[in-house]
Formats: C-alpha cells, sequence, structure tokens
C-alpha cells in the first residue's frame, strides 16, 4: 500500500477543480492542526481489513490522530499498543447521550483508561425531525451534570452538534438555547461542519459567534445541491470528498486558526471512504494563506 500512496495522492491534487484552486495561494499551509480522523469512518471496515489493516491504512494516509473507541476484536490494552507502534494518538472518544446520563463517571473511567482527553456525545434523544425545547432541556441538564463529573476528572466534555438542533424557537433557534443554558466551564462544542450547514447555519459565523466554546471539528463536505433539513440525517451519497462539495471550508479553517483549534477530524460517511479519504487530504493540503 505505501508505494500506491504518493502516486494517488499526485492524482488527487492534480484533480482539484477550479474552485479548490482559487483558494490556493502562496504562504504557509492553511490545515494547520495534526491530521486526524473519526473512527466511524471505518465503520465497514474494522471487520473487513481488521484493526490491524485500518490501522496500518490510517498510519500510511499521514494521519496522527484518531477519535474513537477500542474496536471489536482487541482489548482497550492491545488496541493502545498498536496505536503506539504506529505513532497515532487518542486524544478524543465519544460516549452516548444514554451512558452519560446514567453514569458519567464511568464514562470517564473509559475515557481515562483510552487515555482520551475529550469526550463526545454526538446524538440527544428526539423524535426525527421535530428537536424541541423538552429534549434541549433534557440535554442541558444530563450535560452539566455529567461535564462537571467529568471536569472533575481531568477530562473535557463536548457536544458534536448534529444540525437537528437549529429548530427555531422564540426570536432564535434551539442550538443557541442549549448552548447559553449549558456550562462553558463544563460543556464544550464539536463543529461538525456538514451537519451544520445541513441545518441552515453558517459553520465559520458559528465558530466566530462562539468562540472558545468550541474545541475540535468533523470535516466533511456535503455534495453541492443535496437537499437540506432539520433530520441530522441524509444518505452517503450526499458525503462527498473535501473541497468537492458546497461547505465553504477554507473560510472555516481560517477561523479556526485564528481561534487555535487543535483538533480536527475528517469523518467520510460515504460507502467510498477507502478512496474519498486520500483525496480529501489532498486538498486540504493543498490550501495555502
Amino acid at each position: 500500500m505505501k508505494k500506491l500512496l504518493l502516486p494517488l495522492l499526485m492524482i488527487c491534487m492534480a484533480g482539484l477543480n477550479t474552485t479548490q484552486v482559487s483558494a490556493q495561494q502562496n504562504g504557509d499551509p492553511l490545515y494547520q492542526a495534526p491530521l486526524g480522523v473519526q473512527a466511524y469512518t471505518f465503520r465497514n471496515q474494522w471487520e473487513k481489513m481488521g484493526v490491524d489493516g485500518v490501522l496500518n491504512f490510517i498510519q500510511e494516509m499521514g494521519i496522527t490522530e484518531l477519535e474513537g473507541g477500542t474496536p471489536k476484536g482487541v482489548s482497550t490494552e492491545e488496541f493502545l499498543v498498536m496505536l503506539k507502534e504506529r505513532g497515532i494518538s487518542l486524544p478524543s472518544t465519544g460516549a452516548s447521550f444514554e451512558e452519560l446520563e446514567k453514569d458519567p463517571q464511568a464514562v470517564a473511567d473509559k475515557a481515562k483508561a483510552l487515555g482520551a482527553s475529550y469526550v463526545m456525545c454526538a446524538w440527544i434523544p428526539h423524535e426525527v425531525g421535530a428537536f424541541s425545547k423538552e429534549d434541549a432541556d433534557r440535554a442541558i441538564k444530563v450535560f452539566n451534570k455529567a461535564g462537571k463529573v467529568l471536569t472533575e476528572n481531568g477530562l473535557i466534555f463536548k457536544y458534536h452538534i448534529h444540525g437537528y438542533e437549529f429548530q427555531p424557537y422564540e426570536d432564535e433557534t434551539l442550538f443557541e438555547y442549549l448552548v447559553e443554558n449549558t456550562d462553558e466551564g463544563y460543556v464544550k462544542l464539536q463543529l461538525d461542519v456538514m451537519w451544520a450547514h445541513f441545518g441552515g447555519a453558517d459553520p465559520a459565523a458559528l465558530l466566530k459567534k462562539y468562540g472558545n466554546r468550541w474545541v475540535s471539528l468533523h470535516l466533511k463536505d456535503l455534495r453541492k445541491g443535496a437537499p437540506k433539513d432539520l433530520t441530522g440525517l441524509t444518505g452517503p451519497e450526499n458525503d462527498v470528498v473535501l473541497g468537492s462539495g458546497e461547505i465553504d471550508l477554507v473560510s472555516v479553517l481560517k477561523e479556526v486558526n485564528r481561534l487555535g483549534i487543535k483538533h480536527m477530524f475528517i469523518e467520510d460517511e460515504s460507502e467510498e471512504e477507502l478512496e474519498n479519504l486520500p483525496k480529501s487530504i489532498a486538498y486540504l493540503k493543498s490550501l495555502k494563506y
């Protein structure tokens, strides 16, 4: 696989469209964080390729940060050794809303066993397409309580926005209501640029508005012209190579650098993740100030 990567990356670079090329200027790299990936990208591959195979692929891509947990088939101890052998760190892991609600200390213990610094929650239970104030109030209570426990354990809790939170509420949205009513000392945010855009928000504007509440990002792009709504759900065909969709990633990355955010994870939810990932990496590496 090593011998194939350089030619593949060169081909990907050559295939950048005119919009992508226009974003490139002589100067410093626009992407300045360690190269990271979300483990969900390989949801179809962990069993097929094996844990070794997936981690080898990640290493070959030059990725040094992974967000995720212990995959099936290995113990946490074995997984950490495998990561260390490949120079891959695991700064962030995930937990379900139900886990945080039931036993935040158990979540903290699991995260510490992985050596993670961050715990991410990506979904608040609700009726699809009908996220309500009651749903937000439940999340506020759980996030404030769990965030306090995680903070006391030396961890940082972050809520990963998923697009459905932008339901209108009074003169704002339920996302704003959620942020305003969670304790900024205990509850940080992870921006998924695609889901924010999908829900009708401007990712770069969100970064500006909430500043240091943001501690990491998920990088993904949405197919041009794909229908958008407030479900936080779309088909894998609408997840495309970074820079080939309709999201202004250049503006996002400029704001990320201004804020000093250090962790960004590519998340590919298409069915062509192994082909798309090197193309997305090539796009990020091509961007200059």
